[in-house]
C-alpha cells in the first residue's frame, strides 16, 4: 500500500480519527447502501482526515521543480534568473512554523478552516500550485473520497490484536514519489 493510502487508515490507529470518520459516513448515508459522488459534499470530518493525511504524506514530496525568470530572494537567499528552485511539500507540510504539533495527525486543525490542498494557501500543496498544478487533482482527490467513504461505509476497521502501531515501518525512502524502505 502506498504510503500516503496507508496513512488514511494507520496514522488514525491511536485516536478516534477512523471511528469518527466511520460515525459521519455512516450517519449520512444510513441504510442506502453505498456512498455515490453526490453524498461525499457532506463529509466535512472525512474531507479533515484526506487534507490530514495529504500533509503528513504528500504524494509528491518534491514538487515539479520551477524556475525563476528574473533574479529574487526566497527565504533571505539570492537566487539568481534561471535557477531551478524544488518545493519541498513534504517539509512544508511539517513545517512547525506553519503547522502546530505538525507531527501529529490531527484531522480536527482543518474543521471550520479555509485551508485546502488547491494550492491557494501555501501552507498545504501536496498537488503543487499554480500554473503547474497536478491536472489530476480533482479527478485523484474524488477518487479517493469516493473509495475511502464506501469502505469506511462497508467495513470495520482496526489492527490485529498482535499488532501495535509501533511494529508498522513509517520509514520512507525520499524522492520523487514515497515508498517504504522495504
Amino acid at each position: 500500500m502506498r504510503p500516503s493510502t496507508r496513512d488514511v487508515f494507520i496514522a488514525p490507529t491511536d485516536t478516534t480519527a477512523t471511528t469518527k470518520t466511520q460515525a459521519e459516513v455512516r450517519d449520512l448515508i444510513g441504510k442506502k447502501g453505498f456512498v455515490n459522488e453526490d453524498d461525499v459534499h457532506n463529509f466535512t470530518y472525512l474531507k479533515a482526515v484526506i487534507k490530514e493525511t495529504f500533509r503528513l504524506q504528500a504524494i509528491a514530496p518534491l514538487l515539479v521543480p520551477r524556475e525563476t525568470f528574473r533574479k529574487c530572494s526566497i527565504g533571505g537567499y539570492e537566487v539568481p534568473t534561471k535557477t531551478l528552485v524544488n518545493v519541498n511539500a513534504w517539509a512544508i507540510g511539517r513545517d512547525p512554523e506553519a503547522w502546530e504539533n505538525p507531527e501529529e495527525f490531527y484531522p480536527e486543525r482543518f474543521i471550520g478552516s479555509s485551508i485546502d490542498f488547491k494550492g491557494l494557501n501555501f501552507r498545504l500543496i501536496p498537488f503543487g500550485a499554480g500554473i503547474r498544478v497536478c491536472p489530476g487533482m480533482h479527478m485523484g482527490v474524488a477518487a479517493v473520497e469516493l473509495a475511502l467513504t464506501n469502505l469506511l461505509y462497508k467495513f470495520d476497521w482496526e489492527m490485529l490484536p498482535e499488532m501495535n502501531k509501533e511494529g508498522i515501518d513509517f520509514d520512507v525512502v525520499p524522492g520523487l514519489t514515497t515508498h517504504t524502505k522495504k
